[in-house]
């Protein structure tokens, strides 16, 4: 416990969890208060601009750019109470303690709570990079005052990216589509996507041969082993390392005459082969040594919880940041991987103890980053403490287990032995005529496992994990004999190249500079949120209307987009926080400059041509145009002589890099001919027709009329093919959605119906998802209603936590959402501090918050007059 005092003390952080842990660690004179983040930020909108700024244009953007970028700071809804609040607390106290986290962005928020609070008595700012009893109290006596060189970094990033936003975003509505916008990093971000996607279409196939063999030692101790073609005649069989992506065709080498294996070839060399004698040419051995990986940055962190436990950037920060609140791990924003002295001792003694004194690595090993910018933090993210908790005796579940046991795991393994392995190569040669074949083996062999015991660390490559695998060659020697079992000509394309997941991203923005560690996270929300990127599975793929936005700003605001000048600004950044440069003349440079951005904005805006910018410029695809619309992307084909040009939909689901030429005639085809009727409904005699749009294929009843404007429609389901659906088929679809009884609760009728998102049962508003084994049409009442009783989860993977209470007759609900936690009262959902633990919500506090959400959501008496 802390030294006790008689004076009052006020200490504030940033959240309620934070404020528990921390609060048993200090003497009952000190109160712990949360300020629930920000407490000022950036207007958000015009109705946050206070009035007498109102009038004025620099308001709108929040930056007063003649007055020194002079930004306006606001108090965002529902901080008031907060602020309240801690001037009552103030108001007691003898000393104020500012603990916020340890980086820019807690330093910035100590620097407002200053602003705003004014204190009269003693202000010590106070920092740790771990919530333990040694730290805290440590931080007590030795704090320091709000270092301002870092709150003018954080606060020039914030300017900068407003800059950036506001100015170019209505320039991107005027000439693609409104509400489309642009911002500092993430369209860096964007452009790497974008230029995959790119590779992706100018990437050519290419097939190739070789054959492989199932082969067997000679003797009693034979064994059983696979090998493959690798030459043939004295020549290397090609590989896909050996084809140029952007032809198809063989790259020329300077190591030797490749040969091409085409299928002739390999199914005769298939039949030749099943007689042919077979010997070991040659076997090495060579032993080597593993090294453990190095403890979690930032970045490392987000990669390896997207590869091991599926976790999105997003939710690998706000589980790290929940565990460091509650005193488990180190911090969590960091790019170095340095190991305090105590950490060190303390995966030692872990090890020593699960594994042994032989699994130690003969000395303690410490690290240090690659990268010359590495800041925020002081240490790597690490279990918290002298001793590491094992995970076992944590008390977390879930995603809190899964991630802390990553990262214990982790710690430890970076201070084991190193792994000893032995690998073999084997070649065999097999003679059949004139041909001489050559097989090739390999083999490996762990000698001694060291840190493999502990950690092994993830890839985006599936099949590369099969290399921590053991491959057992039997005992063999040059000249051996080997019988063939059986043998089996192959065919293989080569692949494009892949498109990046959230952890390959992540990895590539650390690469080129883009970014910090705290903002990767963001970079990814923001281009999904924005619709420029969609995930395909676990890959992030690039829609037509961020394909269009990059081609904008690459053609004229390169510099925006180009990755060493995105780089170099994170650089000046460090250089303002680090006190090498003053923040004043560097924005004065970016925005105001002969070549800043304010120039560029006013001289290239005449220079873009709304039509050109709409268009879609797709190497693949030169007969036809792609164009962005108000509805999403659609394909353009020039119509005959007098008549008109004839456009079709795009579905969402077709990726730029994955729509062919016949995909576009199949839809321009359906678009000229119009809607074909399959035949007529014998109830209301009407016609029903399979049509495309913006969400993919779907059946339709009738056709648009002044009289009905939304005739009945249901979309088809996974694998159906829009050319081969049946009358019957359509009806069936169309026959949707089916009432299956009443609720015996609700007294509301039980339905079953097909969505966006797939087929789902629902009553009185809750839905629920089929299962794969269940089918839409034949689904009982009573399946229907044990999927109702099943716990929650919303298309964007809300889950359904519990229901808090009631408030005027309704029920308030948490959700843990793809954003966060929320809570949902009606139609209202208000998202809950992050700040909040929402273990301890309680009613009160939850009424509190969908009430200020409710009070935001209230239509202006401007609004409601105009609605009248």
């Amino acid at each position: 416990m802390a030294k006790e005092t008689s004076k009052n003390c006020l200490v504030i952080v940033e959240s309620p969890t934070k404020a528990k842990t921390i609060r048993k660690f200090l003497p009952k004179s000190y109160v712990v208060e949360a300020s629930m983040g920000h407490i000022r930020d950036l207007p958000q909108s015009a109705a946050d601009i206070p009035e007498k700024f109102k009038k004025e244009e620099w308001a709108k953007v929040g930056v007063n750019v003649d007055q020194d970028f002079e930004p306006l700071y606001v108090v965002p809804k529902g901080k008031s109470k907060v602020i309240t609040d801690l001037k009552k607390k103030l108001a007691q106290a003898e000393i104020l303690y500012l603990a916020t986290d340890e980086d820019r962005e807690g330093e910035s928020i100590s620097w407002h709570l200053l602003e705003v609070l004014k204190p009269k008595v003693p202000v010590k700012r106070m920092v740790f990079h771990e919530i333990t009893k040694s730290a805290i109290e440590h931080a007590l006596t030795d704090t320091r005052e709000v270092d301002m060189r870092l709150v003018r970094a954080q606060e020039t990033r914030r300017i900068l990216d407003r800059l950036v936003g506001y100015t170019v975003s209505p320039l991107i509505w005027k000439k693609i589509a409104y509400g489309l916008s642009a911002g500092r990093v993430q369209s860096a971000g964007l452009r790497l996507i974008v230029a995959r996607e790119r590779e992706r279409i100018r990437f050519r196939s290419a097939t190739y041969w070789n054959l492989e063999a199932e082969l067997k030692k000679s003797g009693n101790n034979g064994g059983v082993f696979s090998a493959k073609t690798i030459a043939l005649n004295g020549k290397r069989i090609a590989t896909t390392k050996d084809f140029d992506e952007s032809t198809g065709k063989l790259l020329e080498k300077k190591d030797g005459e490749i040969l091409l294996l085409e299928s002739t070839e390999a199914r005769r060399l298939e039949d030749a082969l099943r007689t042919a004698d077979y010997t070991v040419q040659s076997v090495e051995e060579k032993q080597f040594t593993q090294k453990p990986s190095i403890p979690f940055i930032t970045s490392s962190l987000q990669q390896e919880a997207n590869r091991k436990l599926g976790m999105s950037a997003r939710d690998a920060m706000r589980t790290a940041q929940s565990l460091y609140e509650q005193g488990f791990i180190t911090y969590m924003r960091t790019d170095s991987p340095n190991l305090s002295s105590e950490a060190i001792r303390g995966a030692r003694n872990a090890v020593e103890e699960l594994y042994g004194k032989e699994y130690l690595s003969p000395e303690p090993r410490q690290f240090t980053s690659k990268n010359k910018g590495a800041q925020e933090a002081h240490e790597a993210i690490r279990p918290a403490g002298a001793e590491f908790k094992h995970p076992r005796e944590t008390g977390l579940t879930g995603r809190e287990l899964a991630l802390y046991e990553m990262i214990w795991m982790r710690t430890v393994a970076c201070q084991m032995a190193e792994a000893r392995k032995l690998s073999v190569s084997v070649r065999v040669e097999a003679t059949a005529g004139k041909d001489r074949v050559t097989f090739s083996a390999s083999g490996s062999r762990i000698l001694f496992p060291g840190f493999l015991r502990a950690y092994v660390e993830g890839t985006d490559d599936p099949e590369a994990s099969l290399e921590d695998r053991e491959v057992i060659l039997p005992e063999m020697k040059s000249g051996d004999k080997v019988s063939m079992n059986s043998i089996e000509a192959q065919s293989h394309t080569t692949k494009p190249p892949a498109r990046f997941t959230e952890a390959s991203l992540v990895q590539q923005l650390e690469k080129e500079g883009i970014g910090r560690p705290s903002t990767y996270a963001s970079i990814i929300d923001t281009i999904l949120d924005r619709g420029y990127v969609r995930k395909l599975g676990n890959a992030l793929v690039p829609t037509f209307t961020g394909v269009a936005v990059m081609q904008l700003l690459e053609n004229y605001f390169e510099n925006l987009v180009n990755y060493r000048f995105t780089s170099e600004m994170e650089s000046s950044l460090d250089e303002i926080a680090e006190g090498k440069r003053e923040y004043l003349p560097y924005l004065k440079q970016f925005f105001l400059g002969k070549a800043g951005l304010a120039e560029q904005v006013k001289s290239q805006e005449k220079k873009i041509n709304p039509t050109e910018s709409r268009t879609v410029q797709l190497d693949h695809l030169k007969e036809v145009e792609v164009k962005i619309g108000r509805y999403g992307a659609y394909v353009v084909k020039p119509g005959k002589a007098g008549t008109e040009e004839i456009h079709a939909t795009i579905p969402d689901d077709i990726a730029p890099g994955d729509l062919t030429v016949n995909q576009v005639e199949d839809l321009l085809i359906a678009s000229e001919k119009g809607p074909q009727s399959l035949g007529k409904d014998p109830k209301s005699g009407l016609d029903v027709y399979c049509l495309s749009g913006r969400y993919g294929p779907y059946v339709q009843l009738g056709q648009v009329t002044d009289d009905q404007p939304k005739p009945r429609r249901a979309s088809l389901l996974k694998g159906m093919d829009p050319k081969n659906i049946e009358l019957e088929k359509a009806l069936e679809l169309l026959s949707l959605p089916r009432e299956l009884g009443m609720h015996p609760d609700k007294n509301k009728p039980v339905l079953t119906n097909l969505g966006r998102f797939g087929p789902y049962v629902m009553c009185d508003g809750d839905f629920r998802s089929l299962k794969k084994d269940d089918n839409v049409f034949t689904i009982t009442f009573d399946r229907a209603m044990e999927l109702l009783r099943e716990e929650k989860k919303h298309r964007r993977g809300a889950q359904s936590l519990k229901t808090i209470g009631k408030f005027e007759e309704q029920d308030i609900e948490l959700f843990d959402g793809k954003y966060g936690m929320y809570l949902k009262w009606g139609k209202v959902n208000a998202t809950v501090p992050k700040e909040l633990d929402v273990e301890k919500l309680t009613l009160e506090q939850a009424i509190e918050i969908v009430k200020a959400r409710a009070e935001v959501e209230k239509p202006s008496k401007k609004s409601r007059k105009k609605k009248k």
